[in-house]
Protein backbone atom coordinates (compact mmCIF):
# COMPACT_ATOMS: atom_id res chain seq x y z
CA UNK A 1 0.00 0.00 0.00
CA UNK A 2 1.47 3.32 -0.82
CA UNK A 3 2.18 6.15 1.46
CA UNK A 4 -0.71 8.30 0.43
CA UNK A 5 -3.40 5.57 0.72
CA UNK A 6 -1.88 4.68 4.46
CA UNK A 7 -2.15 8.28 5.70
CA UNK A 8 -5.69 8.27 4.03
CA UNK A 9 -7.00 5.26 6.01
CA UNK A 10 -5.38 6.16 9.10
CA UNK A 11 -6.93 9.87 8.65
CA UNK A 12 -10.21 8.02 7.84
CA UNK A 13 -9.71 5.48 11.17
CA UNK A 14 -9.12 8.01 13.30
CA UNK A 15 -11.73 10.56 12.23
CA UNK A 16 -14.51 8.33 12.13
CA UNK A 17 -13.35 7.18 15.95
CA UNK A 18 -12.33 4.02 14.59
CA UNK A 19 -15.18 3.52 11.74
CA UNK A 20 -18.54 4.17 14.38
CA UNK A 21 -18.30 7.62 12.82
CA UNK A 22 -19.02 5.57 9.73
CA UNK A 23 -22.60 3.94 10.82
CA UNK A 24 -25.08 4.85 8.11
CA UNK A 25 -27.46 6.45 11.00
CA UNK A 26 -26.95 8.18 14.18
CA UNK A 27 -22.53 8.84 13.42
CA UNK A 28 -22.46 11.24 16.26
CA UNK A 29 -24.36 8.83 18.71
CA UNK A 30 -21.52 5.94 18.19
CA UNK A 31 -18.58 8.32 17.61
CA UNK A 32 -19.59 8.67 21.66
CA UNK A 33 -19.36 5.50 22.27
CA UNK A 34 -15.73 5.64 21.42
CA UNK A 35 -15.30 8.42 24.14
CA UNK A 36 -17.44 6.27 26.65
CA UNK A 37 -14.86 3.49 26.13
CA UNK A 38 -11.77 5.40 26.40
CA UNK A 39 -13.40 6.89 29.67
CA UNK A 40 -14.19 3.59 31.02
CA UNK A 41 -10.81 1.72 30.28
CA UNK A 42 -8.92 4.80 32.13
CA UNK A 43 -10.89 4.41 35.22
CA UNK A 44 -10.66 0.43 35.33
CA UNK A 45 -6.64 0.62 34.12
CA UNK A 46 -5.09 3.50 35.99
CA UNK A 47 -5.29 4.33 39.70
CA UNK A 48 -7.73 6.80 41.10
CA UNK A 49 -5.14 9.29 41.47
CA UNK A 50 -3.67 9.16 38.10
CA UNK A 51 -7.52 9.08 35.84
CA UNK A 52 -8.20 12.88 35.96
CA UNK A 53 -4.66 13.55 34.36
CA UNK A 54 -4.64 10.65 31.88
CA UNK A 55 -8.57 11.64 30.85
CA UNK A 56 -6.80 15.26 30.10
CA UNK A 57 -4.35 13.85 28.03
CA UNK A 58 -6.73 12.03 25.85
CA UNK A 59 -9.44 14.91 25.56
CA UNK A 60 -6.61 17.12 24.71
CA UNK A 61 -5.31 14.63 22.20
CA UNK A 62 -8.77 14.19 21.01
CA UNK A 63 -9.41 18.03 20.53
CA UNK A 64 -5.82 18.09 18.76
CA UNK A 65 -6.57 15.43 16.34
CA UNK A 66 -10.34 17.28 15.44
CA UNK A 67 -8.34 20.59 14.95
CA UNK A 68 -5.67 19.26 13.02
CA UNK A 69 -7.48 16.33 10.51
CA UNK A 70 -11.06 19.13 9.99
CA UNK A 71 -9.88 20.34 6.89
CA UNK A 72 -8.89 17.00 5.83
CA UNK A 73 -12.27 15.73 6.73
CA UNK A 74 -13.96 18.58 5.26
CA UNK A 75 -12.49 18.01 2.14
CA UNK A 76 -12.93 14.41 2.09
CA UNK A 77 -16.60 14.27 2.69
CA UNK A 78 -17.25 17.38 0.59
CA UNK A 79 -19.29 19.44 3.93
CA UNK A 80 -18.61 21.94 6.59
CA UNK A 81 -18.74 19.84 9.61
CA UNK A 82 -19.28 16.41 8.34
CA UNK A 83 -21.21 13.88 10.32
CA UNK A 84 -18.86 10.74 9.96
CA UNK A 85 -16.27 12.95 11.53
CA UNK A 86 -17.17 12.30 15.30
CA UNK A 87 -13.96 13.54 17.07
CA UNK A 88 -15.85 16.65 18.16
CA UNK A 89 -18.25 14.53 20.00
CA UNK A 90 -15.48 11.94 21.19
CA UNK A 91 -13.82 15.24 22.90
CA UNK A 92 -17.49 16.16 24.03
CA UNK A 93 -18.16 13.05 26.07
CA UNK A 94 -14.97 12.76 27.02
CA UNK A 95 -15.17 16.92 29.02
CA UNK A 96 -17.91 14.82 30.90
CA UNK A 97 -16.06 12.92 33.34
CA UNK A 98 -12.98 15.68 33.45
CA UNK A 99 -15.80 17.96 34.84
CA UNK A 100 -18.08 15.93 36.91
CA UNK A 101 -15.92 13.64 39.32
CA UNK A 102 -19.02 11.92 41.21
CA UNK A 103 -21.05 8.79 41.11
CA UNK A 104 -20.19 5.30 39.95
CA UNK A 105 -18.16 4.84 36.50
CA UNK A 106 -21.60 3.58 34.98
CA UNK A 107 -23.65 5.91 36.31
CA UNK A 108 -21.26 8.70 34.79
CA UNK A 109 -20.82 6.79 31.97
CA UNK A 110 -24.37 6.59 31.18
CA UNK A 111 -25.82 9.76 32.68
CA UNK A 112 -22.93 11.52 30.88
CA UNK A 113 -23.20 9.88 27.59
CA UNK A 114 -27.30 10.15 27.60
CA UNK A 115 -27.34 13.48 28.56
CA UNK A 116 -24.35 14.77 26.12
CA UNK A 117 -26.11 13.41 23.07
CA UNK A 118 -29.25 14.95 24.24
CA UNK A 119 -27.67 18.22 24.55
CA UNK A 120 -25.54 17.97 22.25
CA UNK A 121 -28.86 17.13 19.55
CA UNK A 122 -30.71 19.64 21.05
CA UNK A 123 -28.21 22.61 21.00
CA UNK A 124 -29.36 25.20 23.26
CA UNK A 125 -28.05 28.72 23.02
CA UNK A 126 -25.11 29.35 22.87
CA UNK A 127 -24.41 25.87 21.32
CA UNK A 128 -26.79 26.68 18.13
CA UNK A 129 -24.76 30.10 17.53
CA UNK A 130 -21.55 28.44 17.48
CA UNK A 131 -22.83 25.57 15.60
CA UNK A 132 -24.33 28.35 12.47
CA UNK A 133 -21.66 30.83 13.34
CA UNK A 134 -18.43 29.63 13.70
CA UNK A 135 -16.75 27.70 11.15
CA UNK A 136 -13.94 25.22 10.48
CA UNK A 137 -11.99 22.86 13.42
CA UNK A 138 -13.45 25.24 16.14
CA UNK A 139 -17.13 25.52 14.99
CA UNK A 140 -16.89 21.84 15.10
CA UNK A 141 -15.33 21.33 18.37
CA UNK A 142 -16.86 24.11 20.42
CA UNK A 143 -20.82 23.61 19.80
CA UNK A 144 -19.61 20.08 21.22
CA UNK A 145 -18.05 21.27 24.44
CA UNK A 146 -20.67 23.91 25.17
CA UNK A 147 -23.33 20.90 25.09
CA UNK A 148 -21.04 18.90 27.68
CA UNK A 149 -20.76 21.43 30.34
CA UNK A 150 -24.69 21.80 29.66
CA UNK A 151 -25.11 18.11 30.55
CA UNK A 152 -22.66 18.24 33.13
CA UNK A 153 -24.46 21.17 34.96
CA UNK A 154 -27.57 18.27 34.90
CA UNK A 155 -25.59 15.76 36.52
CA UNK A 156 -24.02 18.42 39.00
CA UNK A 157 -27.83 19.49 39.86
CA UNK A 158 -28.94 15.69 40.11
CA UNK A 159 -26.03 15.20 42.69
CA UNK A 160 -26.92 18.25 44.48
CA UNK A 161 -30.65 17.16 44.69
CA UNK A 162 -30.35 13.55 44.78
CA UNK A 163 -31.10 13.53 48.77
CA UNK A 164 -33.42 15.77 48.46
CA UNK A 165 -36.31 14.78 46.09
CA UNK A 166 -37.46 10.98 45.04
CA UNK A 167 -36.69 11.44 41.43
CA UNK A 168 -33.37 12.49 41.39
CA UNK A 169 -32.49 9.98 44.34
CA UNK A 170 -34.31 7.54 41.69
CA UNK A 171 -32.18 8.56 38.97
CA UNK A 172 -28.54 8.25 40.90
CA UNK A 173 -29.70 6.06 43.65
CA UNK A 174 -26.01 4.81 44.20
CA UNK A 175 -23.95 7.80 43.08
Amino acid sequence: MEKQQKKYYAYLLIGSAFGLGLMPFAPGTFGTLFGVFLHVVIALTFPLSLQWPALFVVFFLVCAANNWLTPWAEAYWQQEDPGHFVLDEVAGYLLVPLLFRQGQLWQVALWGFLLFRVFDIIKIPPARQVDQQIHGAWGILLDDLISSVYAVLVLHGLWWLGPKIGLARWLISSM
